[in-house]
């Protein structure tokens, strides 16, 4: 860790905005704290308050301390300058310049997809929510989120059930999750998954930490897809970000007599998102089709394996299928209406059966 590392380590601890330290980056050569109260840029970026506040709690025992106890919890601490930094981030402007992570930080490397939407969803938002969340993370996507009420709680708690991954973006510190009832939540998605944070653990959420969250959600996600929202949502947040970066934007529509559905509806009409009716179309778009075959082929048994084998020279018929593997005609129905529900392969006219193409 250099002196840069540390210097971003101590600044975030003091809650200096980051703007202002990216000023420093800009002017300083020699990141030692001596010579950045001596540099006569500094009295100019920080406020006499944060001056003070910078002066006053330096002290380099104490910073080592901080930064060894962290790494105890379990608390990597990433920086823009480190190779671990995401390059999803490193180009896109107010970028965070730390982060601290508890979890798999390799999964950011991967295909990862923003579920997003109102904290207060309708029956049918918590319904769409789960089922886009599951089939989404079985695809192969790394589900990405907030970790507040609503939407957010039901996207992450739907792709660990799936046995999934799931990056949980959030507005505070890891001793300050918010809402307090998602600290169970958080702590399985930092043991299975990754939970990130652009503030040091002791942070608690302010109002303004959220919208700023949302910028680092979309950031680190391929495309975003926004389940159920009203216009006032937090989400419109996330859906500007995305915008901005370029990112897919993916929204369900939803009665357009329902408030929590204006946001979702109106950007479909205005062609800012895709209109996505099924977890299909995204599965399509992102050309996930034979990843989600070859996933649930993994767990067929020894049957089910000798019938997709036979049915990859083509169609064939039921009675074809009995005669080659010898599997009892009971047993060779349930096989074939199991692989059938599983989406494996599709039933044809006069008994004829065949592998779903990729």
């Amino acid at each position: 860790m250099d002196l840069r590392d540390r210097f971003l380590i101590f600044m975030s601890m003091c809650e200096i905005p980051n703007k202002k330290q990216e000023k420093f980056l800009e002017c300083l050569e020699n990141f030692s704290m001596d010579a950045v109260f001596a540099h006569p840029m500094t009295k100019k970026i920080l406020s006499v308050d944060e001056f003070l506040k910078v002066e006053r709690e330096y002290d380099p025992q104490v910073l080592d301390a901080s930064i060894q106890n962290m790494k105890n919890c379990g608390i990597e601490i990433v920086t823009v300058f480190s190779e671990k930094y995401p390059k999803s981030l490193i180009d896109l402007p107010d970028r965070p310049l730390i982060l601290y992570a508890k979890g798999d930080m390799s999964l950011l490397d991967e295909k990862c997809f923003a579920i997003v939407g109102t904290r207060m969803p309708s029956n049918y938002g918590k319904i769409i929510t789960e089922k886009f969340a599951k089939c989404l993370a079985e695809s192969g996507l790394v589900i990405v989120s907030g970790l507040c009420y609503g939407v957010d709680s039901i996207a992450h708690k739907s792709t660990l059930e799936v046995g999934g991954k799931t990056i949980a973006i959030i507005g505070s510190g890891f001793n300050h999750i918010y809402p307090a009832t998602n600290v169970s939540l958080a702590r399985e998605i930092a043991e299975k998954g990754l939970l990130l944070s652009e503030y040091p653990p002791s942070f608690e959420a302010k109002r303004y930490t959220f919208p700023r969250r949302n910028r680092i959600v979309a950031g680190v996600s391929d495309g975003v897809l926004i389940t159920e929202a009203g216009m006032k949502s937090g989400t419109v947040h996330t859906k500007e970000f995305a915008l901005l970066y370029g990112k897919d934007i993916f929204a369900v529509p939803g009665n357009i007599t329902n408030s929590k559905s204006e946001l979702t509806n109106h950007l479909i009409k205005t062609a800012q998102a895709e209109c996505a009716l099924s977890p299909d179309d995204i599965v399509e778009f992102y050309d996930l089709t034979k990843k989600v075959q070859e996933k649930k082929a993994l767990s067929l048994n020894f049957d089910e394996q000798m019938i997709v084998k036979l049915l990859e020279n083509g169609e064939q018929n039921f009675d074809f299928l009995a005669e080659k593997t010898k599997i009892p005609v009971n047993i060779l129905n349930s096989c074939l209406t199991t692989l059938e529900i599983r989406g494996l392969i599709r039933k044809l006219p006069a008994q004829t059966y065949a592998l779903v193409s990729s």
